[in-house]
């Protein structure tokens, strides 16, 4: 069968490699005459699985040993909740940057949980641009600084973050994280949904600093960070087949010369596209400014409601498929995370140039 060009948000495009692998053992995982769906989380067969998708993230991020990684449950939405619930002490503020509707999201949710409050924005051009460090004051008082380090929707970026801080750096990373090198020492907590760029959705990645992993009593048990980290992230029933292929993906990404490898790729990936909006005197226009861009999600306007439905139904029936923009933005929108093969946004590129040049 022929690969459909999938340039959908999330979930998102998984690698072939990983797909296939996970194909040749779907009856029988390490001949245990099971699928790893069927396997006890408490056997050695999948604790070894789990073991070694900590390790691969680890060092493929250069994860520092006073870092925790967990492996939880009900996406970043979830830690919209959690972080708050247990770094968000009763005589502080948390303090967001608003560069999408995702930390608006994050903002609302903390603001349920202790006091919250807005310290950097870029609402007010519908979120073309991330803030300049010097845009943002972070008071005394201040719990944590949140970030956003990619919006999806929006098609905006951080190409570098906040340094020299006094209070902890979370960073909400599900759409970008591995996808270029990182420092993780600049960063006190970072989360992540695996459905972009990590694997399949079901298992959200949490990475953060031992120091702020606290029993606390009165949390319910599962909204504890310690809770899972005490329990090698197996207090529960772990979504273990996410994992299995969260490790694959680990594994696909080693093979193909670990993050800096995929962020020469995606480097060219996105050059590609932003390269045909540059040089199309206007009828494609990008929604972020330059120096913000995504290397995820590139988004892009046509000049007229007409043209741009006509752009997306000839590409449908070209094989592209998820090029919707949100309707927040409108237009069009192509997620190339990771696992997008160069190839196909290559094609994609060809398209875009095909069909400014026929349009009548």
């Amino acid at each position: 069968m022929k690969r459909a060009y999938n340039f959908n948000a999330g979930p998102a495009a998984l690698p072939e490699w990983v797909l296939q692998e996970a194909k040749n053992s779907w009856m029988n995982f390490n001949n245990t005459g099971m699928s790893i769906m069927e396997l006890s989380h408490r056997s050695k067969d999948y604790e070894d699985v789990h073991n070694e998708a900590k390790e691969l993230l680890s060092a493929l991020l250069s994860i520092p040993e006073d870092y925790e990684i967990l492996f939880l449950q009900g996406g970043a939405s979830l830690q919209f909740t959690m972080l708050p619930m247990n770094l968000l002490e009763t005589d502080k503020v948390g303090y967001y940057t608003l560069t999408g509707a995702w930390a608006e999201k994050a903002l609302k949710e903390a603001s349920k949980i202790g006091e919250a409050a807005v310290c950097a924005s870029s609402k007010e051009s519908n979120y073309t641009y991330i803030p300049a460090f010097e845009e943002i004051n972070v008071p005394d008082n201040a719990a944590y600084l949140h970030i956003t380090s990619n919006n999806t929707i929006f098609g905006t970026q951080w190409h570098s973050f906040p340094t020299d801080l006094k209070v902890p750096l979370i960073a909400d990373m599900s759409s970008d994280i591995l996808s270029t090198p990182l420092d993780i020492a600049q960063f006190d907590v970072i989360y992540a949904g695996a459905q972009k760029n990590l694997g399949p959705s079901g298992v959200t990645v949490v990475i953060i600093k031992k120091e702020l992993i606290k029993k606390n009593s009165s949390l319910p048990t599962m909204l504890s960070y310690e809770t899972h980290a005490s329990n090698n992230s197996l207090f529960n029933t772990p979504p273990t087949l996410a994992i299995y292929l969260l490790s694959l993906v680990l594994k696909w990404v080693k093979q193909n010369g670990g993050v800096e490898g995929i962020a020469a790729i995606n480097n060219e990936k996105a050059q590609t596209l932003y390269n045909v909006i540059d040089e199309s005197n206007g009828f494609y226009k990008g929604h972020a400014e330059k120096n913000s861009r995504s290397k995820m999600n590139v988004t892009f306007t046509l000049q007229t409601e007409e043209i741009t439905k006509e752009f997306l139904q000839q590409a449908k029936e070209a094989g592209f498929i998820g090029l919707n923009g949100h309707r927040s933005v409108g237009g069009c929108r192509a997620s190339i995370y990771n696992a997008v093969p160069l190839d196909h946004v290559q094609a994609l590129a060809a398209f875009m140039e095909n069909f400014q040049k026929n349009y009548k």
